[in-house]
């Protein structure tokens, strides 16, 4: 055995290679919708029973398709922040078994990151 390999923190080749136990499965998607208030959001229920979610500025938008985004391939989630004049946008998408956690996580960066504008 090398030297590195017996000191703290290093592993054998074997051990590194240990398969691991992934989180696998949609979940549960009130992790990802119950960080939305009232105040700040829409939550329409279309009669797909897809769900829309809109900041009251129209500039964020999130959907969840539980079967499939229409016209799309493997979109289950789409989270979109509008840009501006100067400042482009963005979107990212989740496939439909995408744990719930990692959707909301992202969620919650966005709107962490999110802050109000004064009116003048």
């Amino acid at each position: 055995m090398s030297t590195d390999l017996a000191r703290p923190g290093f592993s054998t080749t074997v051990e590194a290679l240990r398969l691991r136990h992934w989180r696998l499965g949609a979940g549960q998607p009130t992790l990802v919708l119950d960080q939305f208030t009232d105040v700040d959001f829409k939550l329409v229920v279309d009669d797909r029973g897809d769900v829309h979610v809109n900041s009251r500025d129209g500039r964020f938008y999130l959907g969840w398709f539980p079967d499939g985004r229409p016209g799309t391939t493997g979109e289950g989630w789409k989270l979109a922040v509008t840009g501006t004049a100067k400042v482009p946008g963005y979107h990212v998408t989740f496939d439909p078994q995408t744990p719930a956690g990692i959707v909301a996580a992202a969620v919650a960066t966005v709107i962490a990151t999110s802050r109000r504008v004064p009116f003048p």
